[in-house]
């Protein structure tokens, strides 16, 4: 699921067509920013859930889960929709499948809602006991005076300095409040009790004894709720290998199941780990992908402050005017296999194979690529696809709209010919953080099959005078024909991790 489609079929009709799918975020209010939401309704995966699952299942999903998680599970869904055959043999294969699904930017949504919910806690918490009523120290100073280490706020002019110093004042005070020392004895007294011999039965009449007893101390001081306990165990149930965990279990796969995060190549990196487990012969079937959650203040805000962002209300494109990309969210997933174990089954090949990936770090800066890390990348995969440049018919650059652009096209043309036809389409669907790479194989690998490569966004009279000089055979809005043969794809990421598919299409 990406921007504008919310199934495979759908991003196939969005590929034919090269306008943005980029839309306003005003996610501050009014701003100048752009990005690719997600096209997803979890209501749309419920039937699927209700022939399997309690119908407990659903709500619990998405009571519990960060929506980042629930992008993968319905990709998942979807690709198992995709031959409804492969869900038996991924329970049947038991350590033999595997789930690698990466979550690059985390789940963002649930980490802030519960980190400003216990903002608000803490707050309360601490206001309440540092009233005087219940601080004796506060009192005596209100009446005596006398040096503390904090500012008095009623004396900050500054809004914001006065919140701070707020915050500052009530802990201070807090802490030093005997009213809280005689509460916390108590609710020790209350925690202290253990589980008994018989445990199942010892268990629920603790937990029911302990929520009692914290309602009448609630009731007796009047107090706000312990900031510890407006924590969601949300954050636990969202951590960064849930997207994987939860396929494994919608799916009953009892196989490997973890999270590869290598920022922005992280589909990569979890295709080279299912193709290595399976020439290892650990693994027959696996699931790869990755999540990322929808666009959100704090990666919006963030990709602004790191530079690479665009920020003028315009959808910036590869190639043109390199003014920076835009935040994407949603999620891609396959499920890859052994080839003669899959024909052995009866299935066809879908799409072409990807022959190897190659991997490297540019040990060097963390956001700004290298010459030598991503070339590396390039000519490891090249060598272990048994390929050379010059049998690539089309590559799919990373490309995100910045200067970085014109250093990736000339890494490109040190390892290939300028006749091959290059494609960048971060200006269709904006920058999946983990799933971008995704995408942007997904949608090479459904044109190679065609033998016609999609438009991208980009006019050709709008590519940058620069790279216009580099000569390259460049895909634009017209898209066009290609002949059958080797492609490549790189993506680069946050920390200079790289990664290079080549694929072709599969023997008939």
């Amino acid at each position: 699921m990406a921007p504008g489609a919310e199934n495979i079929d759908e991003f196939a009709r969005t590929l034919a067509d090269p306008s943005s799918r980029l839309s306003p975020f005003n996610g501050f209010g009014r701003d100048t920013f752009l990005v690719g939401r997600p096209k997803f309704d979890f209501k749309a995966y419920e039937p699927w859930l209700a022939q399997r699952f309690p119908p407990a299942r659903s709500k619990q999903l998405v009571e519990k889960m960060d929506p980042t998680s629930l992008f993968a599970v319905g990709s998942f869904i979807q690709a198992l929709q995709q031959n409804p055959a492969l869900e038996g043999e991924l329970v049947a294969l038991g350590s033999q499948a595997h789930v690698y699904v990466g979550n690059a930017l985390g789940a963002y949504p649930t980490m802030y809602e519960a980190s400003t919910k216990l903002y608000r806690a803490q707050r309360r918490w601490n206001r309440f006991w540092a009233n005087p009523e219940r601080n004796p120290a506060l009192a005596r100073h209100l009446q005596e005076g006398g040096e503390v280490p904090v500012a008095d706020p009623r004396r900050v002019e500054d809004p914001d300095e006065r919140e701070l110093a707020e915050d500052a004042w009530f802990a201070y005070w807090a802490e030093r409040s005997t009213s809280l020392v005689e509460y916390l004895a108590e609710l020790s007294r209350i925690e202290s009790p253990g589980v008994e011999a018989d445990v199942a039965r010892s268990k629920m009449k603790l937990i029911r004894d302990k929520r009692r007893a914290l309602a009448q101390l609630t009731e007796k001081w009047q107090a706000p709720e312990t900031p510890w306990s407006e924590v969601s165990a949300n954050v636990l149930w969202n951590i960064p290998n849930t997207p994987a965990s939860q396929i494994s279990m919608i799916g009953r796969i009892t196989g490997l199941s973890l999270a590869p995060i290598a920022a922005c190549s992280t589909f990569g990196v979890a295709l080279k780990l299912a193709l290595d487990a399976i020439a290892r012969q650990d693994a027959k079937l696996v699931v790869v992908g990755a999540a990322d959650p929808a666009p959100h203040p704090l990666t919006v805000g963030g990709f602004y402050s790191a530079r690479v962002l665009a920020a003028d209300g315009n959808p910036s494109k590869p190639l043109t005017q390199m003014k920076g990309t835009h935040v994407a969210g949603g999620a891609c997933v396959w499920i890859v296999g052994d080839l003669e174990y899959g024909l052995s089954k009866g299935w066809k090949p879908l799409g072409i194979e990807p022959l190897a990936v190659g991997v490297s770090s540019d040990a060097d800066h963390i956001i700004t690529p290298s010459e030598e890390g991503p070339r590396r990348a390039m000519h490891e995969a090249l060598a272990r696809a048994g390929v050379q440049g010059t049998d690539l018919v089309s590559w799919d650059m990373h490309a995100t709209a910045t200067p970085g652009d014109f250093q990736e096209l000339t890494n490109l043309q040190s390892v290939a010919p300028k006749h091959i036809a290059v494609t960048a389409r971060k200006g269709t669907f904006g920058h999946g953080m983990g799933c971008g790479g995704g995408w942007e194989l997904t949608a090479q690998y459904l044109g190679m099959v065609e033998g016609v490569l999609p438009p991208t966004a980009i006019s050709e009279a709008e590519l940058h005078e620069s790279l216009r000089e580099l000569g390259q055979h460049l895909v634009f809005d017209r898209g066009e024909s290609v002949a059958p043969g080797a492609v490549g794809k790189l993506s680069m990421g946050v920390g200079g991790i790289n990664a290079c598919v080549i694929s072709k299409p599969f023997a008939r």
